[in-house]
Formats: C-alpha cells, structure tokens, sequence
C-alpha cells in the first residue's frame, strides 16, 4: 500500500466477511472499528487489494458480530465465495483522531528503535489474537520478524509525525552472545 505524507497508510482494514448466512446471500461480519456498527457508515468497502466494492444493503446485529447484505449478493454461492475477505475503506472517510490517538493502520511502516535512539527495525503488522494487541517488526540486519506486546511498557513512545515508536526489548528475548571472547575463559 502506498503511504501518503505524515506516515499514514492510505486505505485501513475495518471489517472481515465470515461464512454464509441463509439463502439469499447475507454473510456473516466480523467489525474492526473501534464502535462495532461503524463500518457500514464508511461507504462502500473494498477488498484489500482494491479490485471489488461492495455497497452495504443491510446491516442486522448477530451474536458474534453481524449479518451484512451487500448490494448485488443475492444468493448464497456468492456470498460463500467472499468468506475470510478482508473489507477496507480510504483512510480520509474515517474520524479525524484526537492529540495521542491513532488508527493501528498508522503504525505501519514506522521506524521502532530504541530508548537511546538505535535503530531496531520497522512496524511491519499490528495483531489482536484475542489476548490483546501485539506489535510485528522487522528487524534491521538479519530481516526477521519478531512478536512484542503493545503496550505502554514494550512501547512507551509513539511518534506519527516523526515516524517511529520507541521499543524496550523485554529481556527475556534479548539474544546474549553465548561465545566467549577469545582470550576469555580458555585459560590463557
């Protein structure tokens, strides 16, 4: 995805489309809006690599999200055939944020370091597997990826407008060289 000025990706994940509901093509809804019902105020939403819209028809409460009908998904081959998309309005039609607020998708792509200014890596995803939110970052160096909580004490500092958030690495995940040195601990 593009990222216009100020570090903001322009499109943001709202919604995912689950299995079938019924025979005339509604579908289950799982909302990523902070307000559950607020992805249906957004205008339409398109698939993550913009190729499909889909206009909302109806939107009812369920138990585990809502059942949506979009425009033009009249039977339940169709909408069997959208189950796990994930739904994306532009970023410009969502709520402005408050002073020290942002939207997850704002992360991405900032610059993690740490306390003293080191370079760590990138933000490349933010997670909620359920048990709260978890922060991915690519490292500098070697490319891998590594899993941290998201929360004030792994990432006590987030700066949008200066691109980056400030990481402290829990210790437990610190990699210790398990070398000695030469000259140390061989006896000479």
């Amino acid at each position: 995805m593009s990222r216009p000025s100020g570090g903001r990706e322009t499109r943001v994940c709202v919604a995912q489309i689950g299995a079938a509901h019924g025979l005339r093509g509604g579908v289950h809804l799982r909302s990523f809006t902070e307000q559950p019902d607020a992805f249906a105020q957004y205008g339409p939403l398109e698939t993550e690599d913009g190729s499909r819209r889909f206009e909302i028809d109806s939107v009812k409460p369920s138990r585990d999200g809502f059942t949506v009908r979009f425009v033009g998904v009249t039977r339940r081959e169709q909408a069997e055939a959208l189950r796990d998309l994930t739904l994306y309005v532009d970023r410009d039609r969502l709520p402005e944020t408050e002073d020290g607020e942002f939207y997850h998708a704002d992360l991405i792509g900032l610059a993690a370091v740490t306390p003293q200014g080191d370079a760590l890596g990138e933000v490349v995803a933010l997670h909620n597997f359920g048990a709260g939110d978890i922060v991915e970052l690519k490292l500098t160096g070697n490319g891998d990826s590594i899993l941290l909580a998201f929360n004030e004490a792994t990432v006590p500092e987030i700066d949008i407008v200066g691109g980056r958030i400030v990481v402290v690495m829990p210790e437990e995940i610190i990699v210790q060289d398990p070398a000695p040195k030469t000259g140390e601990g061989s006896g000479q």
